[in-house]
């Protein structure tokens, strides 16, 4: 089995770390995050700090799993996340992402996908994965197609959310 950092063709994908405060604070700020996955209030570097120790080492720590962070390969360059979170409202993990606007349409959100997906099919005994968006975020339901979700249905969150449900089998 493959061990964390993952390489791709044009990344390194590895775990967050509390010295990724600053990259989390730009992304999490971005107005397609706003926009499409929501305002976390994330306003000065201590707060993009309690994010990482309450997200994903949190989620590391209960479930072994959790958001990878994605750097270019040649400069080290953080531009994105993908991988898993544990919602309460689904039974099983879903497959998250984020990059950095500027990076957009270059595949990276793809390659980082793939990566992850294959990581979770080595590493977790996890049969199926969900993936969850809004409706208006055209850009991820195309990437989670590509990556060979399905779609099916919708689903609720706590926050009174309708999103559009994704479904892959990693069997």
């Amino acid at each position: 089995m493959k061990m964390m950092p993952l390489q791709t063709p044009h990344l390194t994908i590895r775990r967050i770390t509390n010295d990724d405060s600053a990259f989390i604070f730009e992304l999490l700020n971005t107005p397609t995050w706003k926009e499409f996955i929501g305002d976390r209030n994330i306003n000065n570097l201590d707060d993009a700090l309690n994010y990482i120790k309450n997200v994903p080492l949190s989620i590391y720590d209960k479930h072994g799993f959790g958001p990878w962070l994605a750097a270019l390969k040649a400069t080290g360059e953080p531009v994105g996340i993908s991988g898993l979170f544990q919602r309460v409202y689904l039974d099983k993990p879903d497959l998250g992402f984020a990059f950095m606007p500027g990076y957009a349409g270059r595949g990276l959100a793809y390659e980082a996908g793939m990566a992850a997906l294959n990581y979770v099919k080595e590493a977790y005994n996890v049969n199926q994965l969900y993936a969850t968006t809004s409706d208006a975020n055209l850009r991820s339901q195309r990437l989670l197609e590509k990556l060979g979700f399905k779609h099916n249905g919708r689903v609720t969150t706590p926050e009174n959310e309708n999103l559009l449900l994704y479904t892959l089998s990693l069997q």
